[in-house]
């Protein structure tokens, strides 16, 4: 089976679209000229919309013709806080702001499949379109929840995608069951006693802590956990001082937990704050710890794993398969599946930059198959 004739006429004004998104990204929560553009197609097309849920979140409601089930599909719509550096015409236009993950793409592709299910109306059941905003950190998938999405809009199956250049084009995957790490940020504040940088006998260093803390850390997986359970404490930031000549009074360090036991997370939580404890013994200051979880470990059902890598098949054949490897990273799609069976897939496109890199490009071809792939979710599923 092809990607439909309908979606591969209209391919260009996806592309144009995503591109409209990528010079236009907004950061989580601040997503309302997105989203504004979101429900005015939706409108167009004749869906059902209903906007502001989780802040600035999109839902459009399109029903078949014909009873069934209610599929949802969800994209998220935020961008990162980065510097674009790759100087094609239609890059950021907003400094220091940039969609670097491809979530302009995933927003398009969901648009995509509902301007396709909407024009040919012949599927049972109901589809549910989730528009969410900030994926990236800021928890956007739980404030959508919290705010009654699945009380509001009860689907029976949901389903997301990520795009992906670290596979081939047209390569798609779904791993069953846990399939991307649960994550904690942690932010620790360091207090001591600041002084001339000349007489640092007068002061309590918080500079020489905060590095023995982040030294400390580092022993802590190495140390605590078996080597074939897999967990990542890393430390991704360290602010300290503004001058030369002076001995910082405080210091902070942030970082984040990747984790698939949760048991094992609350160990090095556990950890971490005794050695924050014994350092602050040690050097007569305060250190605090603030640990909070962003987002569940992502759980794919096993059955509606099959049933996405089936359809994804009919599209790219044996491109389509089911995975084997976990991956560390966290998405907050998980925080739906912890309500609403499902599955997630990637689909790999050509580019060799990562993620959440300045130079990253997304490769536009990717658009018709994603859209192509959620409609034939709620085409097949919606009847099941």
């Amino acid at each position: 089976m092809t990607i439909p004739q309908r979606i591969t006429d209209f391919a260009d004004d996806l592309t144009a679209i995503r591109r409209d998104f990528h010079e236009h990204p907004e950061i989580g929560f601040q997503e309302v000229r997105t989203a504004g553009i979101v429900a005015a197609k939706l409108r167009t097309w004749g869906i059902e919309v209903h906007e502001g849920i989780g802040k600035t979140g999109v839902v459009g409601v399109l029903h078949g013709n014909r009873p069934g089930r209610t599929i949802g599909l969800r994209a998220d719509m935020d961008a990162l806080p980065i510097d674009e550096q790759t100087n094609l015409p239609w890059s950021s236009k907003t400094p220091g702001v940039m969609h670097a993950c491809g979530h302009d793409a995933h927003t398009t592709m969901l648009l995509g499949a509902a301007r396709y299910l909407a024009e040919t109306r012949d599927f049972a059941g109901t589809a549910v379109f989730i528009f969410q905003p900030a994926e990236e950190g800021l928890g956007g998938g739980r404030a959508m929840v919290a705010d009654g999405l699945f009380d509001r809009f009860p689907c029976d199956e949901i389903y997301g995608m990520h795009n992906s250049p670290y596979h081939e084009p047209g390569i798609v995957g779904v791993k069953k069951g846990p399939a991307m790490a649960g994550a904690n940020f942690f932010d620790i504040t360091v207090t001591g006693k600041g002084c001339h940088a000349a007489m640092p006998e007068s002061g309590i260093d918080t500079i020489v802590i905060a590095t023995a803390l982040v030294q400390q850390f580092q022993t802590i997986v190495a140390r605590n956990v078996p080597a074939a359970q897999p967990i990542v404490l890393s430390v991704t930031q360290i602010h300290a001082g503004a001058a030369y000549n002076v001995i910082p009074d405080s210091a902070r360090i942030a970082g984040t937990v990747r984790y698939f036991d949760r048991k094992t997370a609350d160990m090095v939580t556990r950890r971490m704050e005794e050695i924050c404890k014994g350092l602050a013994s040690a050097y007569g200051i305060e250190i605090t710890l603030d640990m909070r979880n962003v987002f569940d470990v992502l759980e794919n059902d096993a059955d509606l794993s099959n049933a996405m890598i089936a359809v994804a098949q009919e599209f790219v054949g044996e491109k389509a398969a089911i995975k084997t490897d976990i991956v560390m990273g966290s998405e907050d799609f998980a925080d739906m599946l912890q309500v609403v069976p499902g599955a997630y897939c990637t689909i790999g496109h050509a580019g060799s930059v990562p993620l959440h890199n300045p130079g990253f490009v997304l490769d536009d071809a990717i658009l018709p198959l994603g859209a192509a792939i959620y409609a034939r979710m709620v085409e097949t599923r919606g009847a099941a």
